[in-house]
């Protein structure tokens, strides 16, 4: 599943890295675009939407929004 998210807290490439890397040690095969400049998410995934939220907020970022 492709899903869209809104991440606020991202300032710069290590903020990437970090929700990078939190979504994929929930799922290591996951696609993840991440456009730091919008704060926009783009994951395909096998995990759940809710699953993707609970990883960037444990890794100190807040999702705004979701699609």
């Amino acid at each position: 599943m492709t899903i869209e998210l809104h991440v606020e807290g991202m300032s710069c490439q290590h903020c990437v890295g970090a929700v990078t890397s939190a979504i994929r040690e929930h799922d290591a095969a996951a696609q993840v675009q991440v456009d730091l400049a919008t704060g926009r998410v783009v994951v395909d995934s096998t995990q759940t939407v809710d699953a993707l939220k609970h990883a960037i907020d444990e890794a100190g970022y807040t999702v705004t929004s979701m699609r």
